[in-house]
């Protein structure tokens, strides 16, 4: 298997260079302000940093975006990040939250720590719960203080999740902010579920008792560059077994369905929601269409790969070996994103055929989980 590093350094470019034209009147908010954004070194982080980067080398220095990243590296310390550190592109806090940081005055605030991973957090449910709730209060009240110290915050932006909604009714699908969800309290995703539904609470909350601009964005199956390969997910997991020359392996029967958001168009809606969204509001992230099988996209997977190196491999399927893995997971995951796109100007870009060839050569340079 061999692919080109230019065509690596195409996709990141690219990617980058498209985040940041969408977003230049969102940009241009965020010119000479300071911007938090926790769980930086996670799969979302990757893009919202990176963008913000890409937005300051180009910009004048008075425009340029003051950018502090925090997070515990509970999965490690990626090089991409460091590096951006030692070059003095980012300010880098090591916390959870857990205890007081001595934070300057912040403008903008995107919290975007947590556990997503399901084979994560079933590991570490408690953490998955305090990333969740305590974290954000942690953030919340910090903005109340700043408020009462004659620095309002300008935006917060708290990342929910499509999981909200549980396994919706077929007549709530493609799904809308609307739906009140149908979802387990006691289930083994419900860590993170009833975390996240707690977590708009507060901000909802915290929106209306202290005029705060808290915003909340619901990612539905974000993927692509800077999510990590042994993350437990189903296009890393069929990313992996492609460019080690393996079959794919399926968990499941493949009926399942989901839509698929690739990461930099998510991010462009993320910082929207962010910038434009209107507080004490939640906004759907991601595409209605395709709504694909498992099964389907496995196969998406095996010809894309075969057309980019001569991938021989097929689909197999294989019971998995933990007991609750497919315990609570929705049979269908198609969100409505009237909303996003009518208020915020929302338009994902990439169709799922190129998001997938781009997400694979990007994984083709960086299957080293310590990388990413």
């Amino acid at each position: 298997m061999k692919i080109p590093r230019e065509a690596y350094e195409e996709v990141l470019s690219t990617d980058l260079d498209h985040i940041v034209t969408e977003l230049s009147d969102e940009f241009g908010q965020l010119a000479g302000k300071t911007l938090l954004i926790t769980g930086a070194a996670g799969f979302l982080g990757y893009y919202l940093v990176l963008a913000a980067v890409h937005y300051n080398r180009k910009a004048d220095a008075g425009d340029q975006i003051r950018i502090l990243t925090l997070d515990s590296f509970f999965r490690g310390k990626p090089r991409w990040l460091s590096e951006l550190a030692d070059a003095n592109e980012v300010e880098l806090i090591v916390s959870d939250l857990s205890k007081p940081v001595d934070f300057p005055k912040l403008d903008y605030i995107i919290h975007a720590a947590g556990i997503a991973s399901p084979m994560i957090y079933r590991k570490y449910p408690i953490e998955c719960i305090d990333a969740n709730i305590d974290g954000l209060r942690y953030l919340l009240d910090l903005s109340v203080q700043q408020g009462k110290d004659g620095h309002p915050i300008s935006g917060f932006l708290f990342y929910s999740s499509s999981e909200i909604y549980g396994d919706p009714d077929p007549a709530e699908i493609p799904t809308a902010e609307t739906y009140r969800g149908n979802v387990s309290c006691t289930g083994p995703r419900a860590c993170y579920d009833e975390s996240k539904r707690f977590g708009e609470t507060l901000c909802v909350t915290f929106t209306k008792v202290h005029d705060l601009p808290i915003k909340v964005a619901r990612p539905f199956n974000n993927y692509g560059p800077g999510l990590k390969l042994n993350d437990g997910r189903v296009l890393p997991d069929f990313c992996r077994c492609v460019l080690q020359d393996e079959d794919i392996v399926m968990y499941s029967d493949g009926t399942p369905t989901r839509t698929f958001c690739y990461s930099a168009d998510s991010v462009v809606g993320y910082y929207k929601v962010l910038v434009v969204g209107r507080p004490g509001e939640a906004y759907n992230i991601g595409t209605e269409t395709p709504e694909i099988s498992m099964r389907d996209l496995a196969d998406m997977t095996v010809a894309t790969a075969k057309d980019l190196f001569g991938y021989e491999g097929k689909v197999v399927r294989q019971a998995n070996e933990e007991d609750e893995y497919l315990v609570d997971n929705p049979n269908r995951r198609c969100p409505n994103i009237t909303k996003a796109k009518t208020e915020l100007g929302y338009h994902p870009a990439y169709d799922l055929e190129s998001g997938v060839r781009r997400t694979i050569i990007w994984y083709a340079h960086n299957m080293d989980p310590a990388g990413i």
